[in-house]
């Protein structure tokens, strides 16, 4: 694991994917389950790796786990840094025209890490919190706050000047301040 992702990993779009902020993509497993569930005929999409994530496990998810968690990974510290903003190639992938729409209400988003020690991890290593520096900030509230209907300014205000956060969703704050 390098400061810019796994070496070999591919990005097919890197404006949107990859980056400091976006280093490692993590889906929850559990999700996979509820999809599977809600549109069962296309449920042989719904398996780890389906969403493009480089990580997926069962027991976190975005009600769990808080803008700014470190964990150790293998011998890697990562660090939560927002969550995944679902695009309409979600659509296509999963041949449902209303993909996107359905990601989007559900938060079911999963997360990107920023690297802040590089090193070795492998399948089956555990991932570890070591630190909850945001312990109010789960993805769920951080999710509602920059895409919910209800806009609350002090909330983006510190947002929009949260290092911690990814430099686009800092961006995306500022921008709802200003709507």
């Amino acid at each position: 694991m390098t400061p810019l992702g796994l070496i070999g990993d591919f990005q097919a779009d890197r404006v949107h994917h990859g980056g400091h902020d976006k280093a490692l993509h993590h889906y929850p497993a559990e999700h996979y389950v509820t999809w599977q569930a809600e549109l069962p005929s296309r449920s042989g999409l719904f398996h780890p790796g389906g969403f493009g994530e480089n990580l997926s496990t069962r027991g976190l998810h975005e009600d769990s786990v808080c803008l700014g968690d470190i964990f150790c990974l293998g011998t890697t510290l990562i660090q939560i840094s927002q969550g995944r903003q679902p695009c309409s190639k979600l659509n296509l992938r999963f041949d449902s025209p209303d993909m996107l729409e359905r990601v989007r209400a559900n938060g079911r988003t999963g997360w990107y890490y920023r690297v802040l020690k590089p090193g070795e991890i492998g399948i089956g290593d555990a991932l570890t919190l070591h630190k909850r520096p945001l312990p109010d900030w789960t993805l769920s509230r951080l999710w509602k706050t920059l895409f919910g209907a209800h806009k609350d300014r002090n909330d983006l205000t510190w947002l929009s000047q949260q290092p911690i956060l990814g430099a686009s969703w800092r961006e995306r704050a500022a921008r709802r301040l200003s709507e």
